[in-house]
């Protein structure tokens, strides 16, 4: 056991597959089912979008407040009038800096999140806050279009458009 009660154990499954990770899994699985799991979510799904970015900003980046102009409210306005109000919220920020300022690094407090563009990822079921000024990849959809991807008895390849 390490120093705070948790197993450690050797995961070969870069080398072995996934026999190489079968007792790393085994052992996830009887913490979980023996521990004393304390987790919940930083908000309620029932919240309003606007209630959810203002939530993880303040409670997860140490933000005073939230902002955005009216174009940015009214997208996020509509996107809750139109059924999206229970996606998850997702948060496309600067990886330096709990705030959106990339210069102003670490974890300050008290700052304010300013919300520039909304993007509803219908396709993977969650709401895309981009703050500051980031770059960000396309969406994938929830299933992959490799699922539809087949080669058949004859050796033709189906799927691909």
């Amino acid at each position: 056991m390490a120093p705070h009660q948790v197993p450690v154990l050797l995961a070969r499954h870069w080398a072995d597959g996934g026999e190489g990770a079968a007792d790393v899994a085994r052992t996830v699985v009887d913490l979980i089912e023996k521990g004393n799991n304390q987790f919940k979510f930083v908000y309620e799904d029932d919240l309003p979008l606007w209630d959810k970015i203002k939530t993880i900003a303040t409670k997860i980046y140490g933000a005073a407040d939230i902002t955005a102009d009216a174009k940015v409210r009214g997208q996020i306005k509509r996107l809750q009038e139109g059924g999206y109000g229970h996606y998850p919220v997702c948060v496309a920020k600067t990886q330096y800096s709990f705030s959106t300022d990339p210069t102003l690094r670490g974890a300050p407090s008290g700052h304010v999140v300013n919300i520039r563009e909304v993007r509803l990822a219908a396709g993977a079921e969650f709401v895309v806050m981009v703050c500051g000024d980031v770059m960000t990849m396309p969406g994938l959809p929830k299933v992959p279009s490799a699922e539809k991807i087949d080669i058949t008895d004859d050796g033709k390849i189906v799927g691909l458009f």
